[in-house]
């Protein structure tokens, strides 16, 4: 049987109407509240003309549904517009809120989307490009409190929700209908993800039976729902796949989404505090950038006396960024209870691995990931597959269940799904290894930097540094050298009340890797701007870490 995410969420609030599905602040919704208040989304969607249809001859590159962009701060209305957009066979897209103007419009118009749904501060922005925007159909705007007036022409989102009631003739959902995914252009454009949603729930999410197997009917999903029991916390912005993919896979569990009371920035004591009230069992971080700051406010906290529980925390997850040793070992001594789930994955693979570790864990038995029986390396050239007893640089793959393509781009399309040994693969861009029959994740390829002949990934570097005392936070990038090619470039961000010199952080760098890797040069900014989602801005570094002084250092 193929699977349908608004098929499934229909088959568990049937089962469990009255069970927590989503808490935001004072807003409790039950399964039922829920589902009908997107359905109620869905039949908004479908007044206003938007649907979708079969892909049938559709090539993996072309979208044959309606687009709905979400440019919302993490909240229930967030949630309820995509899954009401999935009931409604229209597909939503995630829009970084952070962008600009000119990039906010890039990402409408690539996405071609004919509805958004924006929180009301979002207006001045949205307001610069509306006029460009050729397939809008549709505003939605949600009162965030902020006192900004909708945009003419949109409508009050719950007066909408209101006025529309339940759909009168809900479409038939197809395990075809797609899942849209942005990547956030860091290293390039931001580019639309296209997954057929079956192949999206097992690949990206795990909805596989315990054996391995897939499931033969949705009964059997809601057999494992009604015993489910997660209360999840995704902590980074929703429109972060990580996030909310946290959040659907807590609810194919059956289980309660939680979301944090100020969504409108990363505040680690509105983290901890929304743990202990909602007693959530699992929290969703991005790496470091998120990690860190955690651990910098519960040490705050208990030194003050005032002091967080955390008990009721089974798992912290975390994907997208680097969780270093340092972080892991830290977390555990603060929440001995608590298993660290390190993800490795991307939009275009899905999930490729998973580390585990436990306070009893000897670090060592937690180093790389233990490969899903999807993932794999191919060669330099992408031509043939490494051995798993080789250990030799690869391209990291995903064989099986993968997208269909990138939305409107051939030529991205064909270069990174390939086909290989006769079978399609997804290969994003990310190098490894394999060590003791784990994948060892180096980092990507468009961030790799070429310093005298030698190639260096960044990420290994800022694990590195990020393991000094004095560091809170770096990014490590390239630039260019008349001697190197390319020099390594840390850009950190000190701890309060702290210091260390150059020579200092080479020096803990070399404790762990060769001398060629260690910086070049250290810039120190006051903060390390990262993505909302917590991700490396390496554009941004780059930027800080010019221009290269007159004298470079030997």
């Amino acid at each position: 049987m193929e699977l349908n995410l608004s098929v499934i969420m229909s088959a568990i609030a049937a089962a469990t109407p009255e069970r927590e599905c989503l808490v935001f602040g004072e807003r409790r919704l039950t399964w039922e509240q829920f589902m009908d208040r997107a359905r109620s989304v869905a039949a908004v969607l479908a007044e206003h003309g938007l649907s979708g249809r079969d892909r049938g001859t559709a090539t993996g590159w072309e979208s044959t549904q309606d687009h709905v962009a979400l440019y919302l701060h993490n909240g229930n209305e967030y949630l309820e517009a995509m899954i009401g957009s999935y009931a409604g066979r229209c597909a939503p897209v995630n829009i970084n809120y952070r962008y600009r103007s000119a990039e906010l419009s890039y990402v409408l118009r690539d996405s071609r989307s004919r509805a958004i749904v924006y929180h009301a501060s979002f207006g001045p922005t949205l307001a610069e490009i509306i006029d460009d925007l050729d397939d809008l159909e549709l505003l939605l705007c949600v009162d965030d409190g902020s006192g900004v007036a909708p945009l003419p022409g949109a409508i009050d989102y719950e007066r909408a929700l209101a006025d529309a009631g339940q759909p009168t003739a809900p479409p038939d959902p197809s395990p075809d209908d797609l899942y849209i995914c942005y990547t956030g252009g860091t290293t390039g454009m931001p580019k639309g993800v296209l997954w057929r949603q079956a192949d999206f729930l097992v690949s990206a999410l795990g909805v596989r039976q315990r054996s391995g197997e897939d499931y033969d009917s949705v009964d059997q999903i809601v057999a494992q729902a009604i015993r489910g029991s997660v209360r999840a916390l995704p902590a980074p912005p929703l429109m972060h796949g990580a996030a909310h993919w946290n959040a659907i896979s807590a609810w194919i569990s059956g289980g309660t989404v939680i979301i944090q009371d100020r969504p409108q920035r990363f505040d680690p004591a509105d983290i901890w505090s929304t743990i202990d009230r909602e007693s959530a069992t699992s929290l969703l971080i991005v790496g470091d950038a998120f990690a860190t700051p955690l651990i910098d406010e519960w040490d705050r906290a208990a030194n003050e006396s005032t002091g967080y529980s955390g008990a009721s925390l089974r798992h912290i997850l975390s994907g997208g960024a680097i969780l270093s040793p340092t972080s892991k070992a830290a977390l555990l001594e603060r929440l001995p209870q608590v298993t660290i789930v390190d993800v490795l994955g991307s939009s275009e693979s899905g999930r490729q691995g998973v580390a585990q570790q436990r306070r009893d864990q000897a670090s060592a038995e937690s180093s790389g990931f233990v490969a899903s029986e999807t993932a794999l390396l191919l060669d330099e050239t992408r031509s043939s597959v490494l051995d798993t007893s080789d250990s030799s640089i690869g391209w990291l793959a995903q064989s099986g269940r993968v997208p269909l393509g990138y939305l409107g781009d051939r030529d991205k399309t064909e270069a990174t799904f390939p086909v290989v040994d006769g079978q399609r693969l997804a290969v994003a861009g990310d190098r490894a290894r394999y060590e003791h029959q784990r994948i060892v994740l180096l980092g990507r390829e468009s961030v790799t930097i070429n310093t005298g002949g030698e190639k260096v990934f960044a990420e290994e570097v800022e694990v590195a540094l990020s393991s000094h005392s004095a560091v809170f936070d770096v990014v490590v990038c390239g630039r260019p050298s008349d001697r190197w090619g390319q020099e390594i470039v840390a850009v950190i961000s000190l701890r309060p009340g702290h210091s260390v010199t150059d020579d200092e952080l080479r020096a803990h760098c070399r404790r762990g890797l060769a001398d060629f890797k260690s910086p070049r040069a250290v810039v120190r900014v006051p903060v390390v701007e990262r993505s909302p989602s917590g991700k490396a801005d390496y554009a941004w570094a780059r930027e800080m870490a010019t221009p290269a002084p007159e004298n470079e250092t030997t």
